[in-house]
């Protein structure tokens, strides 16, 4: 017992001996992040307004900084909280962002002009989709599993295909 203590008392004294600077510190602990144009401005914002309202009925709450930050939120609670609201602030470009959203049983869902859309469904899976729901209207439905009916004979054509093997050269080529 005495010679775990011993050892411990030497092992913290060993550790207190190395010296800190910020080279010792692991990489993911640095920051090396480049100062952004507003952050100044953003460091030391008052706030302006501050409503902030809650009872059995729902709650709202909103606010305004000096930094051109606004934010408000109105809520009820209807099987889970429904809730509706917005912000707005400036980028570092100098532009306005807003966002308004809604938040409810089908999940959080924001709109806003700089919020990237998704592109355009190409024409072919267009087209699949509408077949797929022309047939299922019908009665025929696609599980996924495999039935020979379905298939032509081109496709045992293709199973009995060989492909040409790879056939080595008859002559060496001279090596140094």
């Amino acid at each position: 017992m005495k010679l775990l203590i011993i050892a411990s008392v030497i092992g913290l004294c060993a550790c207190g001996a190395i010296p800190y600077n910020n080279y010792n510190l692991p990489q993911y602990n640095r920051q090396y992040y480049p100062e952004r144009p507003r952050a100044s401005l953003e460091k030391n914002a008052a706030i302006l307004r501050s409503v902030s309202d809650a009872n059995e009925n729902g709650y709202h709450f909103a606010y305004d900084t000096e930094n051109g930050i606004q934010a408000e939120e109105t809520g009820v609670e209807n099987n889970g909280i429904q809730a509706q609201g917005g912000y707005s602030y400036t980028g570092d470009d100098g532009q306005v962002y807003s966002i308004r959203y809604t938040a409810d049983a089908n999940g959080f869902q924001a709109q806003g002009a700089h919020i990237p859309t998704p592109p355009p469904v190409p024409e072919a899976i267009a087209k699949a989709l509408q077949e797929n729901a022309r047939d299922e209207a019908s009665g025929i439905f696609d599980d996924g599993s495999y039935h020979s009916g379905k298939y032509d004979s081109g496709v045992f054509a293709a199973r009995t295909y060989k492909p040409q093997q790879y056939v080595a050269p008859a002559y060496k080529p001279y090596r140094f």
